[in-house]
């Protein structure tokens, strides 16, 4: 990566960090300096992401956990090659979206055990410590068993989260549509609520079932989490609270490798995992925005957000309409992705903001993570509960938090999207990665549910288009698409311009807020090879360097 302008015009509370011979970026210090240590004791790129994810279930319990899905795009210096990992879960066997239909329901509820699949995250841990690192789990994990028994102060921007949840899911079980599961909620308040309340900033917290599970899974290299006592406990729970995983599902669990997908931008190549996964998004939308001129000191003028605004909203409309499993999928990705259909679908954009409908091209609750070793391999990671504390469920004794990634379903049963048996759902967790000429300029993302796409194509905007460095693309205040001509957008952009976007036909609301707007990391080479590392304003985040 060629140098950027070491230069700060946003707030922020850090400046880029520099190292050579190992770096980690995330949103919790404590998980950064667990992968760090790996780094110095020996371990590779892929040996510290492990720790850092598993560190992160502990750390971080509000977006992810051992119940999550995760996705990973690993480079590989010696063989100048990009990995992908799909480590999504599939809906259980016994899923029926009628009976779902029949509970009243005209879109898929966000907590109980339908929106529960089988979790990956234990494979994906599994996998990358077999396949490319160096240290086995009991190693990798021993900073997240530490503080899993002995406990570890809350940070603030954790607890703010923690405290939100606490009060969202108190209210979320009251639906009756959920109290056959109500039992299943209990274990939720005892490990994470202990006083009755979420952890306050400073607070110790801890959870020796966590402790526990952590020590079986890197034991059994994550066989009893899915054919051994982990499972049987699952499965326990499952059948006594109304749920539909069994312990079947578990056993036929394979996380699988995949090709990456990628499209060319301004000299750079952008990487994302192929769908289930929406990273197709950020290609759609940067594909588009080829066929515009932006340049540099643009950055958040009016024709600039209102093109990048129709940008993500078009890109956004066919991801939303044709992403689905891809044995399900009557669209392809080349389709998608083909300079045709992107220059289509940006002759759309004009001088006023339209609705978005999707196209017709040729039918056939997140961490981030990012690390890097002396050797040049490198980790693009991300696993995610969804909806923070995920589905509510919490299997008894073990400290799982099962995610509810089957929220994304749809019950539509015209919908190649439609939630059946054995399916894998519409994902919103997309690790990016970017090389240029064949060599790797690193990995890079934006955690935050549906602001994923919109934060990765705001930030490589900034750096491939404004000239900016990796941090102030991360300080940059951003916009976030939400339906129909809705748009969320940080309070930092003037009055002025937010006036002018309303004139064009955008319905702009200000946030002060900024938390709802991603929280990235950035592990990007210089020239040199330097690591220059960036961590997210919006999160407790650090960049841990050697």
């Amino acid at each position: 990566m060629n140098h950027q302008i070491q230069e700060y015009p946003f707030p922020s509370r850090r400046s880029m960090i520099y190292a050579q011979n190992g770096m980690v970026c995330t949103s919790q210090p404590l998980a950064a300096t667990a992968g760090l240590d790996v780094l110095k004791q020996g371990g590779n790129a892929i040996d510290a992401a492990v720790a850092t994810a598993a560190c992160m279930t502990v750390v971080e319990p509000t977006s992810n956990g051992i119940g999550s899905d995760a996705f990973a795009l690993v480079w590989i210096e010696k063989e100048k090659k990009l990995y992908g990992l799909n480590a999504s879960g599939k809906a259980p066997m016994a899923i029926d979206a009628q009976a779902i239909r029949d509970m009243g329901y005209k879109e898929m509820p966000i907590t109980g055990w339908h929106t529960v699949m089988v979790p990956g995250v234990p494979s994906a841990w599994s996998e990358l410590a077999t396949r490319f690192g160096k240290k086995p789990l009991a190693e990798s994990f021993r900073a997240a068993i530490d503080y899993a028994e002995n406990g570890y102060p809350l940070s603030p921007v954790i607890s703010k989260l923690w405290d939100k949840e606490f009060h969202r899911l108190s209210k979320e079980i009251l639906d009756p549509r959920v109290q056959a599961h109500s039992d299943g909620f209990r274990e939720l308040f005892r490990v994470f609520m202990p006083k009755g309340r979420a952890p306050k900033a400073g607070e110790v917290w801890n959870s020796p079932d966590h402790a526990k599970t952590l020590r079986l899974i890197a034991e059994t290299n994550a066989e009893a989490f899915y054919r051994g006592e982990l499972a049987d406990r699952i499965d326990v729970f499952s059948r006594e609270t109304g749920g539909l995983i069994r312990k079947s599902d578990l056993e036929n669990y394979r996380c699988s490798w995949v090709e990456p997908i990628h499209v060319e931008y301004k000299g750079h190549t952008v990487w994302e995992i192929p769908p289930n996964g929406d990273g197709i998004i950020v290609l759609m939308a940067m594909n588009i925005l080829k066929n515009f001129q932006l340049s540099d000191g643009a950055f958040g003028t009016v024709d600039t957000l209102h093109k990048q605004m129709e940008a993500i909203k078009l890109a956004y409309a066919d991801g939303n309409r044709y992403i689905a499993d891809p044995d399900f999928m009557k669209v392809s990705v080349e389709d998608l992705l083909s300079e045709k259909y992107a220059a289509e679908r940006a002759g759309l954009i004009g001088e006023r903001a339209v609705p978005a409908e999707p196209g017709k091209p040729n039918r056939g609750g997140t961490i981030y993570l990012c690390t890097a070793d002396k050797n040049g391999n490198m980790v693009s990671y991300i696993q995610s509960n969804y909806w923070n504390f995920g589905s509510g469920l919490v299997v008894p004794g073990t400290g799982i938090s099962l995610q509810n990634r089957g929220t994304n379903f749809s019950l539509d049963p015209t919908s190649e999207n439609c939630i059946a048996p054995g399916k894998k759902a519409f994902h919103t967790i997309i690790p990016g990665f970017l090389t240029k000429d064949g060599e790797a300029v690193g990995p890079f993302g934006v955690m935050g549910g549906f602001m994923q796409p919109q934060g990765q194509m705001q930030v490589l905007c900034n750096v491939l288009d404004f000239g900016m460095n990796p941090q102030s693309a991360l300080d940059a205040p951003r916009f976030q698409w939400t339906e129909g001509m809705k748009y969320e957008i940080e309070d930092d952009f003037s009055a002025e311009v937010i006036e002018e976007l309303r004139a064009k036909g955008h319905d702009i609301q200000l946030f002060k807020d900024r938390m709802s707007f991603g929280r990235g990391q950035i592990i990007w080479k210089t020239d040199e090879g330097v690591y220059g590392g960036a961590t997210e304003p919006r999160a407790d985040g650090t960049v841990a360097a050697w």
